[in-house]
């Protein structure tokens, strides 16, 4: 999946900033989302070689190439899995999600030797694709690997992390029209239908074609 081969992403809302209501949030919000864009710290969990491949897995499951989503996505994984705090959940017979996903990573490459005789990361994107499809409906061939590491959760808890990282970005905010954090600013026009003059405003079928 070259860069130069993906489009623009399309957006409802060309001309919706929602930097342009940072004057509108407290202080800790403010710092909250800039950091989102970066620079940032070194990683501290995640190895070279297990951030390649989460790379890899992201852009596959999000189908979004630019740089500093994808940067902003590895840095939120690799915090929350060296944050001790815990999971919200966790289904049964499932490791912690630290393991699962650092000994999940090391399946994938085992998986991909059995079928492909390389590495993941050495895979055409096609392969890896289609590895990643039978993770997801728990079909994978089978390796000693999935007796500790389930295949469904595996995915799942992939997606989970990459979805929540992605539409938490301010670019992705502004893309779909997301107003972002309302205190203490608030909304006052709650009738369905109807909007705050600083939220985003679509634009018709007839704006875009023009």
């Amino acid at each position: 999946m070259k860069k130069e081969n993906i489009k623009k992403n399309k957006t409802y809302y060309p001309d919706f900033d929602i930097l342009n209501s940072i004057k509108e949030w407290d202080p800790i919000t403010t710092n909250i989302v800039l950091k989102r864009l970066g620079p940032f710290p070194e990683l501290k969990f995640l190895n070279k070689d297990e951030e390649q491949k989460l790379i890899i897995i992201i852009k596959h499951l999000i189908y979004d190439n630019r740089d500093n989503i994808i940067n902003w996505i590895i840095h939120f994984i690799d915090q929350r899995l060296d944050d001790n705090k815990g999971e919200y959940q966790r289904k049964p017979n499932s490791p912690p999600e630290d393991i699962l996903i650092r000994d999940g990573l090391k399946a994938l490459d085992n998986l991909a030797k059995k079928r492909h005789n390389k590495n993941f990361l050495s895979t055409k994107v096609k392969k890896q694709f289609n590895m990643l499809a039978s993770l997801q409906q728990g079909k994978a061939d089978k390796i000693p690997d999935w007796q500790n590491i389930p295949q469904k959760v595996l995915f799942d808890k992939l997606l989970v992390l990459t979805v929540s990282a992605y539409y938490s970005h301010p670019t992705i905010w502004s893309e779909i029209g997301f107003g972002g954090p309302a205190y203490p600013r608030g909304y006052y026009r709650i009738e369905f239908g109807i909007t705050d003059p600083w939220e985003a405003q679509q634009k018709n079928s007839t704006e875009e074609e023009s």
